[in-house]
């Protein structure tokens, strides 16, 4: 049985442990942005890359803000692909969506977090822009944490395992007494096994169809809620 945990943010508390490519391609979809599958990949692909080397996000962008930058630089390649279409009429409808799901999947995994706040101490280890904090108090999911460990501020990002040994120091925990839960494998599980903490793989749709090797996983869940089995 865990003494702690260590939460991933994105792709598990605000996607029901879905990729968050996967999440807005399916908001493109719903809003018939006519683009084909591989036109969005391209853009995404893009406008992560954009992200990770500029300093675009600011530690007071709320999430919204956060997707409107995003999906701002999507469009924006798509454009210069040849793309033609409404771009800021499609770029708000998709936001505006993505938004409202957001929300849903953040309240379910906010009372999953309450739940488990009475029992255990818990720290938050994510990569992220710098603007985590002010995301977690958008979302009311500040004070829950002990401790954020944020790849932009601690100059450590996923895959890299010394970022689940800050987490780990933070709880004030052996590593093996410390439950690490997270929707990548490669980025999550692998490294978090590799500092010696229990781990639980929250299963969703990835980012590709390639299989994958869930045995590395001590525990595979498809709902948050599966995690009060351990109380």
């Amino acid at each position: 049985m865990p003494k702690g945990y260590i939460f991933d943010y994105g792709g598990t508390l605000d996607t029901g442990g879905n990729h968050w490519g996967k999440v807005i391609w399916h908001a493109y979809q719903r809003q018939h942005v006519p683009v084909t599958e591989q036109q969005f990949r391209e853009a995404y692909v893009h406008g992560e890359r954009t992200l990770g080397k500029n300093p675009i996000i600011q530690p007071d962008f709320t999430f919204r803000m956060t997707l409107e930058h995003k999906v701002r630089i999507q469009m924006d390649f798509l454009k210069n692909q040849g793309c033609a279409f409404d771009f800021e009429a499609m770029a708000s409808a998709v936001v505006s969506d993505l938004y409202e799901h957001t929300l849903a999947e953040v309240a379910h995994s906010r009372e999953v977090l309450l739940r488990l706040k009475e029992k255990y101490p818990m720290v938050l280890v994510s990569n992220f822009y710098g603007n985590i904090a002010t995301v977690l108090h958008e979302f009311g999911l500040d004070g829950i944490f002990l401790q954020i460990i944020e790849s932009a501020v601690v100059g450590v990002r996923k895959p890299d395992p010394r970022i689940f040994t800050l987490g780990v120091e933070a709880l004030g925990l052996p590593a093996a007494e410390v439950m690490v839960v997270g929707d990548s494998i490669d980025k999550d599980i692998i490294p978090a096994s590799k500092v010696g903490c229990q781990t639980v793989w929250f299963k969703g749709e990835g980012w590709t169809d390639d299989p994958v090797d869930a045995s590395v996983a001590g525990q595979v869940i498809t709902d948050l809620t599966e995690l009060l089995r351990n109380e």
